[in-house]
């Protein structure tokens, strides 16, 4: 799986203690990898990379993007062979409050990112992930495609297109010719799973109540999501990365990663199926206080990820909701999660195998 490139190479994660983060470091353990992580901090309390015990099993840094300096001097220590860049502000809400911290987040880390990796010029390849929010979304009913044009309306969909436009210029003026650096693009939509406990993300909103009792107020009930689980981004990442360290066609392509198209979803679907495992008479309430602009429909066409990394998702919207719904609930029995994501990475990857999935082989 993933041509067995990860195993004994040192992977450099940006963004480690975040939920994706976590789970792509969970899964590189597992991969025999040596992880490097660099983060400005434990972003959430509860956080999966405590719970997961991460601190513990690789190399960790408490250091913020935006410094240069220390970007320069963490990367030449460590000379990783594989960058994954997942640091960001991802919440829309701090956006709105913040704009310039998500901003200056979003678009300077990531050309701080870049800066390093041109000013030290070492082999390696490097994964860049950005968002579906980089689109400029019109709410067109198909699916956006890597082409289409990058902005949005909102700060935090402007500071994902921007990141976009500093990746593509750095690209064309220092990496395309390059015979050290390997880059790409992965973009991903809304993700959800056990270990997310984001502000403002209606699953997290869902847990948190739901473990004390309590019913959840929801805004926009019939806004559509492409709803994934977060090990489908992370198995194109990964395979994305395997490719380019062996394929030059790869690099400076950016890829989406999401769902099949069937398994878009209202908000009310996702809550109604997902509080089945709870033991809650009302399990949601809806409110009409939308504070803040949202889009009502979003999604991603995935053709260019399954004509040429031959990567396709693997779960069905039931896996999503039982994988998600199982990691809440042993969570809050206090039972062994380290195991518990572990375990579920393996179930992925046998559920890959059984769909006959090429990625998986």
């Amino acid at each position: 799986m993933f041509r067995d490139i990860y195993r004994g190479k040192k992977v450099l994660i940006t963004g480690h203690t975040g939920f994706k983060g976590s789970w792509l470091t969970t899964w590189l353990l597992d991969l025999g990898a040596k992880v490097v992580g660099i983060s400005k901090d434990i972003p959430t309390k509860p956080s999966a990379f405590e719970v997961l015990g991460l601190k513990k099993k690789i190399t960790h840094y408490i250091a913020d993007i935006r410094d240069l300096e220390e970007m320069k001097s963490i990367f030449k220590l460590e000379r990783p062979d594989f960058l994954f860049h997942l640091a960001a502000q991802p919440i829309v809400s701090l956006s709105y409050e913040n704009p310039l911290e998500t901003i200056s987040s979003n678009i300077m880390g990531t050309a701080n990112i870049l800066e390093t990796l041109r000013i030290l010029n070492s082999p390696i390849t490097a994964i860049i992930i950005t968002s579906d929010k980089a689109y400029d979304n019109i709410e067109q009913v198909w699916g956006y495609k890597e082409d289409d044009k990058v902005g949005g309306k909102d700060i935090y969909s402007g500071s994902k297109g921007g990141a976009e436009v500093v990746i593509n210029s750095y690209f064309h003026s220092f990496f395309k010719k390059s015979k050290n650096i390997r880059l790409a693009v992965g973009r991903a939509g809304n993700v959800i799973g056990g270990g997310d406990w984001a502000r403002d993300r209606i699953v997290v909103d869902c847990v948190e109540a739901w473990s004390r009792g309590d019913s959840v107020e929801i805004r926009s009930p019939k806004a559509t999501r492409p709803w994934q689980h977060v090990l489908e981004p992370l198995s194109g990442y990964l395979n994305l990365g395997a490719e380019l360290h062996f394929r030059d066609e790869l690099h400076g392509e950016a890829f989406n990663f999401g769902p099949r198209a069937e398994q878009n979803h209202t908000v009310l679907e996702l809550l109604t199926d997902l509080s089945k495992g709870w033991d809650i008479e009302n399990a949601y309430e809806v409110t009409d206080n939308i504070p803040f602009h949202e889009a009502g429909l979003l999604k991603l066409n995935c053709d260019k990820a399954l004509f040429y990394l031959n990567w396709q998702s693997t779960m069905l919207y039931a896996d999503t909701i039982e994988f998600t719904r199982s990691w809440y609930l042993d969570f809050y029995k206090d039972r062994d999660i380290f195991e518990k994501t572990v375990s579920q990475i393996k179930e992925y990857i046998s559920l890959a195998k059984e769909r006959n999935l090429e990625w998986s082989r």
